[in-house]
C-alpha cells in the first residue's frame, strides 16, 4: 500500500490543533462550570483601590482590546488579559499611573498562554508611546503571576462558547455556526471591557452573549421560537437560572444599543486620555515564587484525582 503523509503547514498560517470533539463532552462542561466559581471576583472588587476606578479600568481596558485587535491575537487573549488585571486589583492596590503597565503586563502573560507566539515586549512597549521599558514590564509581570499565586489557567466566557453551540440547533433554522461564533465573541470581548460585567460568572457572559448574537441574526422568526423558549435551552445547558441570563442578556442588549450611537462614552474619552502612566514599583519581598518540586509532590500526594499524567494508570 502506498502511504501519503498529508502536511497542512503553510508559511502564512499559524499551526492549530485540530477540535476535539471529547473536549466538548459533558463532563469537561461540568467541570468548567465547577471551576468558574473559584475564579468570581467580589462584588466590589475595586474597593481596595484609592486612585482606580471603574471608569479608568474601562479605558484601559479598551486600549487593551485595540492593541489585541491590532496584532489579530487569538480571541481567548484580551479577555484572559482582563481577567488577570481585575483579579490582581481584588488583591493589591495601586495608583492609577500604574494601571496601563499592569494591563500591559496582563497582556504578555495571555499571550504566553494562548497565542502560538506571544507578544513581544518591546511592541507591547510601542503601544505605551514608550512611556515603560521592558525591564518595568518584567518586573510587574512577576508581580502580577505573584500576587495570583502562579493560577493563571482561569476559566472564561470563550472557554464556554463552543459547549454552548454545539449543543445549540442552529445551524437547523438556516443560521451559520461561524457567524454565530464571530458576534458571540464580539460582545463577550465588549462585556471584558465594561465593569459592570464583573458581577457575572463566565457561563452567564457566554450564555447571553450566544442568545443576544442568535436574536441579533433572525432566531426568533428563523426557528419560530421565542426567547423565553431559546433561554430554556441555554438553562439545560449550562444549569444557570433563565432570570440571570435574562439580566446579562438586557444589559448586552442595553450596551450594544449606547454603543451604536456613540453613548458608551458619555464623556468623550479616549485611550489618549490616560496620563502620567510610569513604572510599576514592585519590592523584591513582594514576590511569591512559584510552586517547588516538594511543594507539587506533597500536593498529587494529598489529592484525590493525579495531577501529573505520568501518574495515570490506564
Amino acid at each position: 500500500m502506498d502511504l501519503k503523509l498529508l502536511c497542512c503547514e503553510t508559511s502564512t498560517t499559524e499551526n492549530r490543533a485540530y477540535p476535539d470533539k471529547v473536549l466538548l463532552s459533558n463532563r469537561v462542561l461540568d467541570n468548567l462550570l465547577k471551576t468558574e466559581e473559584q475564579y468570581a471576583l467580589p462584588a466590589s472588587f475595586l474597593r481596595k483601590q484609592t486612585e482606580v476606578t471603574p471608569h479608568m479600568r474601562k479605558i484601559v481596558a479598551e486600549w487593551m482590546m485595540e492593541v489585541c485587535d491590532e496584532q489579530n491575537c487569538q480571541d481567548e487573549v484580551f479577555p484572559l488579559a482582563v481577567n488577570f488585571m481585575d483579579r490582581f486589583l481584588a488583591v493589591r492596590s495601586i495608583s492609577k499611573s500604574q494601571l496601563q503597565l499592569l494591563g500591559t503586563s496582563c497582556m504578555l502573560i495571555a499571550s504566553k498562554l494562548r497565542e502560538p507566539k506571544p507578544l513581544p515586549a518591546k511592541t507591547l512597549v510601542f503601544y505605551t508611546d514608550n512611556s515603560i521599558t521592558i525591564q518595568d514590564l518584567r518586573k510587574c509581570e512577576l508581580l502580577v503571576v505573584s500576587k495570583l499565586k502562579w493560577d493563571l489557567s482561569v476559566v472564561t466566557p470563550q472557554d464556554f462558547l463552543p459547549h454552548i453551540l454545539r449543543r445549540l440547533p442552529i445551524e437547523s433554522v438556516g443560521i451559520e455556526y461561524n457567524m454565530v461564533n464571530s458576534h458571540a465573541k464580539t460582545l463577550i470581548a465588549l462585556c471584558a471591557r465594561d465593569f459592570d460585567f464583573t458581577r457575572y460568572l463566565p457561563s452567564m457572559i457566554a450564555s447571553a452573549s450566544v442568545a443576544s448574537a442568535l436574536c441579533g441574526l433572525g432566531w426568533t422568526s428563523k426557528s419560530g421560537r421565542t426567547l423565553n423558549d431559546l433561554l430554556q435551552i441555554l438553562h439545560e445547558i449550562t444549569s444557570t437560572e433563565q432570570d440571570y441570563i435574562l439580566d446579562c442578556f438586557k444589559q448586552i442588549e442595553n450596551m450594544v444599543r449606547l454603543s451604536a450611537s456613540g453613548l458608551s462614552n458619555p464623556q468623550g474619552l479616549t485611550s489618549s486620555d490616560i496620563e502620567d502612566f510610569s513604572s510599576c514599583s514592585v519590592r523584591a519581598d513582594e514576590f511569591t515564587p512559584p510552586p517547588s518540586a516538594s511543594d507539587k509532590l506533597q500536593e498529587q500526594e494529598s489529592a484525590g484525582t493525579p495531577t501529573d499524567v505520568r501518574d495515570i494508570h490506564f
